[in-house]
């Protein structure tokens, strides 16, 4: 199980950050991503692997005015 922006999340243990992002349907270039505290550099989206009891929160930009 892991936590994403608090909600609970089970079956994502063993994937990448990206493969995350990309399957919540997140657009890669507009979010920044914390994992346990810390940002994740985008470049290392692709291998930073979750675990168990991870907790993610993921920041979407939107732009206007």
């Amino acid at each position: 199980m892991i936590f994403v922006n608090s909600e609970e999340l089970s079956g994502f243990e063993g994937v990448s950050v990206l493969e995350l992002i990309e399957k919540r349907k997140y657009k890669t270039a507009f979010v920044a991503v914390e994992l346990n505290g810390k940002i994740v550099p985008r470049a290392e989206y692709e291998s930073t692997v979750l675990k168990d009891g991870d907790k993610l929160e993921v920041v979407s930009f939107v732009g206007g005015g």
